[in-house]
């Protein structure tokens, strides 16, 4: 048995390529959407690539079952609970697939969604099983959150009942040496206590994953739907995306170079310039109502919180890394790239009147601001996990994902200093928000962990 797991960082995602060596013959579960790694890999140990698995309709990501289909006329296979636009094929509980030696048994497991599946990975019919391919129904040290999919027609608790009997009727019923491989890990919002390891044995998480200690149905429906994340905004999009025959990925195209006249013109008609550069980089100069979400962090992410999906994007980025930009935002199913300004640095130099400079507070400023601004506004854009454990009096609990549909809460006339943990969303916050209209409005250098700091030792 051939058994990969392809880890990206970036979103904390996992997905999986399953070969036979005896046949030649390979599934990929859950693909990302550039799915040349995958490619890579049935090249390596010759293999064709003929089924591709998706454990779930994902939220977080715009998965690749298209692309991989087209380039190796995979068929691809859900849950039979799934419906989808294209051609694929349904899957029943307890199927088992049969690759040559290698079997993978198919287990519904709603909860996170209504068509959840896992995959149970055989090295031989004969074998125990080597593992278990969870998708997001069990993660290491949590499972998957009930609430993504309550606004379409299933509550959190019914989908959280769901889940409870997934898990012990069809995972746990495994031998502790099953080891467990989930479809994310630390980072991701599709949980709320991840770890940032990406597989464990069944045994180990028995002892120590909170959700499958001994507690009721009711209990577990609690805990489980309790203290969850505020999710990205493009959640929903996704998992609509997901379904639908769309267009497909050309992961080798590069964006269109620009002229900063032909920038500013996409802009006037409604683009957005998204500049990629680090927080500092982009406080020095940058074109005027950029959105800064620097490549170093959870660019997709965080950029699928404040931008609408279908908005046209101009990229500024660092020479070079113009179609990972394009690329990352892709990866969440944000197509609608223009093109990019190349040479921004002289672009904004030539042109000093559409340049803009961010104001960035230290502590001691931020302290002087709350001390003389009477209508001051405080904006914290962490998590509501991140605020359990202090926060700045007085401040407006906002959480980034949830930044674009509550806007309108806040007054872009008055004054406006937003942080966050370290400095790196607020920035993206702070652009956001002077794109919107915000008028007098800074962010925290250091975030709350400077500020914290500083008042922990004065």
């Amino acid at each position: 048995m051939i058994f990969e797991q392809h880890y990206l960082d970036c979103l904390s995602q996992a997905s999986y390529f399953i070969g036979d060596e005896t046949t030649g013959r390979a599934v990929v579960v859950d693909p990302r959407r550039d799915v040349a790694p995958y490619l890579e890999s049935a090249e390596e140990h010759g293999m064709t690539i003929e089924l591709v698995l998706e454990t779930h309709f994902h939220a977080d990501f715009l998965s690749g079952h298209l692309e991989l289909a087209e380039k190796t006329g995979a068929v691809i296979a859900y849950g039979d609970k799934a419906e989808t636009e294209f051609d694929s094929r349904k899957l029943a509980d307890g199927e088992r697939i049969e690759l040559g030696e290698v079997v993978l048994e198919i287990r519904h497991t709603p909860g996170h969604t209504p068509e959840s599946i896992s995959i149970v990975v055989y090295e031989t019919a004969d074998s125990p099983p080597h593992g278990v391919l969870s998708g997001d129904t069990m993660f290491i040290g949590d499972v998957g959150r009930p609430d993504l999919m309550s606004s379409v027609g299933m509550s959190s608790e019914d989908l959280a009942s769901d889940l409870y009997d997934s898990l012990h009727n069809k995972i746990m019923t495994l031998p502790d040496e099953t080891i467990l491989y989930p479809g994310h890990g630390a980072g991701s919002s599709c949980g709320k206590n991840l770890s940032s390891d990406t597989s464990c044995s069944i045994g180990k998480q028995r002892e120590t994953n909170y959700a499958v200690a001994p507690m009721t149905k009711d209990e577990f429906i609690k805990v489980v739907t309790d203290g969850q994340t505020a999710p990205p905004g493009y959640f929903s999009y996704d998992a609509m995306l997901n379904r639908k025959d769309r267009d497909l990925l050309d992961e080798d195209q590069m964006p269109a170079a620009l002229s900063i006249d032909d920038v500013l013109e996409q802009q006037r008609n409604g683009a957005v310039v998204l500049d990629t550069r680090s927080p500092d980089e982009f406080a020095l100069g940058h074109v005027a109502n950029s959105i800064n979400i620097g490549l170093a962090g959870r660019y997709a992410e965080f950029a699928g919180g404040v931008i609408n999906p279908e908005t046209p994007l101009i990229l500024v980025a660092e020479r070079g890394r113009e179609l990972e930009a394009k690329i990352r935002l892709a990866r969440i199913g944000f197509d609608n790239v223009v093109g990019h300004l190349p040479k921004p640095e002289v672009a904004m130099m030539d042109n000093p009147n559409i340049t803009f400079r961010n104001s960035r507070v230290d502590v001691a400023g931020m302290r002087e601001a709350m001390e003389t601004i009477d209508d001051l506004q405080l904006v914290d854009i962490r998590q509501p996990g991140e605020t359990e454990g202090g926060y700045v009096e007085g401040a407006i609990l906002m959480p980034l994902t949830r930044l674009n549909e509550r806007l309108g809460e806040l007054d872009p006339s008055r004054p406006t200093i937003v942080y966050c943990a370290g400095g790196f969303r607020s920035s993206i916050a702070a652009s956001r928000m002077i794109q919107a209209g915000f008028t007098d409005i800074s962010d925290l250098l250091g975030g709350y962990g400077a500020w914290d700091a500083a008042h922990q030792t004065a």
